[in-house]
């Protein structure tokens, strides 16, 4: 039998909190409630949870500000963002922060307790699934036991999300995947509305890999399809 997975919620309506810790308890995980961004800042630094689940509006320090600091120190652990409906800028700059994911209020728990369980499973898949320790290609390296990157001798820090999004790229080189492709393959669910997360995380890793954003190597757009990864002959040649 699998540990519970442990979760952080920062929230300042209580009513909401209380909701979403009763869902997330009753799908089998552990729930610690924070109302305060400072104090939930200081607890997601300072003890091991699986995953932070964080709204933007909040008392102290801010949820984006609780982002940045959190993709700084901690680039590896979840993040699933709570907006305002009517704050499209707050979901643009949270996703440029480094959330892995965003809801917007008013919102289903059950669509709530259907991501969180998307972004356990994709973990354990990706865990599970046996491939390369390390794959070369070109001037780029992953390595996927300790999910580093190194570009011409240089390592790049990404998140989670990011570098689980590379890598899928990696593993498929040449083949062209639809955003609503890459939220089913990489997120673990489609929605409509939500492909803006795929946009902003491809314009975060081009940011990181390329050295010249505007004409990238690695992530190309197909126009009027999607994104490709190219081929190890485009990359050696």
């Amino acid at each position: 039998m699998t540990s519970p997975r442990k979760i952080l919620v920062v929230e300042d309506d209580p009513d909401i909190s209380s909701l979403v810790e009763l869902h997330l308890v009753d799908a089998g995980n552990e729930v610690e409630l924070q109302g305060h961004g400072g104090t939930g800042l200081d607890r997601a630094l300072n003890q091991p949870f699986d995953l932070v689940i964080l709204d933007i509006m909040l008392p102290g320090v801010d949820g984006l500000e609780i982002c940045r600091r959190l993709r700084t120190e901690k680039p590896e652990l979840p993040i699933l963002m709570l907006t305002a409906r009517t704050t499209e800028l707050d979901r643009v700059l949270g996703l440029e922060m480094g959330a892995d994911d965003y809801l917007t209020k008013p919102f289903s728990v059950r669509e709530l307790v259907a991501r969180v369980k998307a972004i356990f499973r994709r973990i354990e898949v990706f865990d599970s699934q046996p491939q390369p320790a390390i794959m070369a290609l070109g001037p780029i390296e992953i390595d996927t036991d300790s999910r580093r990157v190194v570009i011409d001798g240089e390592p790049v820090e990404l998140t989670a999300r990011e570098f689980d999004l590379l890598a899928f790229f990696a593993r498929h080189p040449g083949r062209v995947f639809t955003r609503g492709q890459l939220l089913d393959k990489v997120w673990g669910y489609t929605h409509e509305g939500y492909e803006h997360t795929v946009n902003t995380h491809i314009n975060r890793l081009r940011g990181k890999l390329e050295s010249d954003p505007s004409h990238p190597r690695f992530i190309l757009t197909v126009w009027g399809v999607g994104y490709r990864f190219p081929t190890i002959e485009e990359l050696t040649t």
